[in-house]
């Protein structure tokens, strides 16, 4: 854990947020007082896809969808 000034957090904020690791934590001091505390967050976990959320979304198919293409007939013979 480190400590820094304000006025050396906000000269260099972007460069600290982005130098943190998740979890790691550094205090913002003022007057020698710890006044704020800086935390990496850790990256937000994927949201894992669940089955049948885009039932319904297909609109209109066509009669023929299934049907087999004219560029693959002399493979189907």
């Amino acid at each position: 854990m480190a400590s820094i000034t304000i006025q050396e957090a906000q000269a260099t904020l972007p460069e600290l947020i982005h130098r943190l690791v998740p979890g790691e934590e550094v205090i913002l001091m003022e007057d020698d007082r710890p006044v704020a505390k800086l935390v990496a967050a850790a990256p937000l976990p994927r949201p894992i896809p669940r089955l049948g959320t885009q039932r319904g979304s297909v609109l209109y198919m066509a009669p023929d969808f299934d049907a087999p293409l004219d560029d693959f007939k002399e493979y189907m013979e």
